[in-house]
């Protein structure tokens, strides 16, 4: 089966979404695909003159193979860098999952691919039971889950395995990203790929630029 969209997910934020998603993004439109992205939630956004914009979701605009909409993009965007529950409450907005449903459509509808960033971590709450794990049953995409190997990443990447796997989803494979040179450990590395029993379809040193990530990635 090819696989033209995903969801991408992390063991926790700031792991490094954004940079594999663009690198997945641009492995897609290697292989002839037209490509957008999608960032559906985003606290932590900055106000200009266009209205609230989250530096996540312009990078990955920008990694699109086809223009789009910003609000396609990132339907739901707040300025409090909380929790995306807690930043909605605070605008007085309810996150509706029809209407996340009804974006990504839209963008289904005009491009080959879609690479879906979630926010945070798998179980992170957006509204009521409305979870970031129930957004992607309710797309049905196949998972990619990056991993910051630091210390502790061994139990935070087979727990969001677990729960991955437990949501009903399927695991299509997973991201060893680096952000600290000092913890380049390939036994690491090694030990997580053992336990996940899925792909490992990178291995991302840090880099300088974003634009090199697709260099270190096989999409399956």
């Amino acid at each position: 089966m090819t696989v033209s969209s995903v969801f991408v997910t992390g063991t926790d934020t700031g792991v490094g979404k954004t940079w594999i998603s663009q690198g997945l993004m641009r492995c897609l439109a290697s292989s002839g695909k037209s490509v957008v992205g999608m960032k559906p939630v985003a606290s932590g956004c900055l106000r200009t003159d266009q209205g609230l914009r989250n530096d996540d979701a312009l990078l990955l605009q920008q990694a699109a193979t086809i223009s789009v909409a910003y609000e396609l993009i990132n339907p739901y965007s707040f300025e409090p860098a909380i929790a995306p529950e807690a930043a909605a409450d605070l605008a007085g907005v309810t996150i509706d999952p029809r209407h996340i449903f009804d974006c990504y459509e839209e963008l289904n509808s005009i491009a080959d691919s879609v690479v879906v960033e979630g926010v945070g971590g798998w179980r992170v709450p957006l509204a009521g039971d409305y979870d970031v794990a129930m957004m992607a049953r309710q797309l049905a995409l196949p998972v990619v889950l990056v991993v910051n190997i630091r210390l502790g990443c061994i139990n935070h990447a087979r727990l969001t395995a677990e729960s991955i796997r437990g949501s009903g989803m399927h695991l299509l494979g997973w991201v060893a990203n680096h952000l600290n040179p000092a913890e380049t450990n390939s036994y690491v590395v090694g030990m997580i790929d053992r336990a996940l029993a899925a792909p490992c379809i990178g291995v991302v040193p840090l880099l300088p630029s974003s634009h090199l990530v697709s260099d270190y990635l096989v999409f399956p």
